[in-house]
């Protein structure tokens, strides 16, 4: 078994399969995917205690086709240096100095998202809504409020070669905005008027000026996950849509943890199954930089 992660390279000796097998086990290596580890092997196999079984250690011209493609993939991301822009967190539209329409995002996968895109190479910016992550200083943080704010730095921060929109921007904001609290009395929708706020993950993709060469969206459902995605993804004329049901409890919005359907334009469907949003966005990041660095997407 051999991990690799963006400074260090370690070779582990093959184990016996209930070494491998054990909780101990299991959980440390839980613990080093959600550092951004990445393993080769174990394979299945006959091992040298006799026993036939998963904790064989891989051969080694698999440890070196591994080590080449992570290598060459390391020296086109940095010869290429390319840009991403990643959107995350909630959106506040205030009625009034004290009230405001909000959700329940918390940010944190988008977060790690750029965390992962910057430890593979990619120079990001993190575009955030109202949320208090600690983030590396190699990333570009520009904090906002509301959707308009985040918009105008969209646009600010364009052009880029990928798009991760992740931010659960609010759907509505009030026409106008109160400089003095509304009464209670005084509160209702009759005297408030809402408008819609603009399309982000949409106005990057259809931007015919700067649109990034790969541009990809989430959608937060709670019924007919794949087909109100895929329609999204169809709508919004994005390249990739991460899906994920927030009516499940223990993932998606205030957790700590994320289940998620990866589908892209020709309707291809991977599951990534619950796990850690760090670990989940070890993996999206992958999938990104695949594509990204794709024969057929390089100029």
């Amino acid at each position: 078994m051999l991990l690799a992660s963006n400074k260090d390279i370690l070779l582990v000796p093959a184990m016996n399969v209930r070494m491998w097998l054990h909780k101990a086990t299991q959980a440390n290596l839980k613990i080093l995917q959600d550092f951004g580890y990445l393993f080769i092997g174990p394979e299945k196999g006959e091992m040298a205690c006799g026993e036939f079984g998963e904790g064989k250690m891989s051969s080694p011209r698999q440890i070196y086709a591994y080590l080449k493609n992570y290598f060459d993939k390391k020296d086109i991301l940095k010869s290429k240096n390319y840009k991403a822009l990643v959107t995350t967190g909630p959106t506040r539209e205030y009625l009034d100095p004290i009230r405001y329409i909000s959700n329940e995002s918390s940010g944190k996968q988008g977060c790690e998202i750029a965390i992962a895109l910057d430890r593979l190479g990619v120079k990001t910016t993190l575009i955030t809504g109202p949320s208090n992550f600690v983030l590396p200083k190699s990333i570009r943080v520009k904090k906002i409020i509301s959707a308009d704010e985040m918009l105008d730095n969209v646009k600010k921060t364009l052009p880029v070669d990928l798009a991760v929109c992740a931010a659960a921007v609010s759907d509505l904001k009030p026409k106008k905005r109160s400089k003095d609290k509304i009464k209670k009395n005084d509160l209702n929708f009759k005297s408030i008027n809402f408008i819609k706020n603009n399309d982000i993950l949409e106005y990057i993709s259809k931007n015919n000026k700067y649109r990034p060469r790969l541009v990809a969206g989430f959608s937060a459902e709670t019924e007919n996950i794949t087909k109100n995605s895929i329609k999204k993804m169809k709508d919004k004329n994005c390249d990739l849509i991460f899906a994920n049901d927030v009516s499940k409890k223990g993932v998606g919005f205030n957790s700590d943890y994320n289940e998620v359907s990866v589908i892209d334009s020709k309707g291809n469907i991977q599951i990534i199954p619950r796990n850690k949003k760090s670990l989940i966005a070890n993996k999206i990041a992958q999938i990104l930089v695949d594509k990204l660095i794709d024969d057929r997407n390089i100029n």
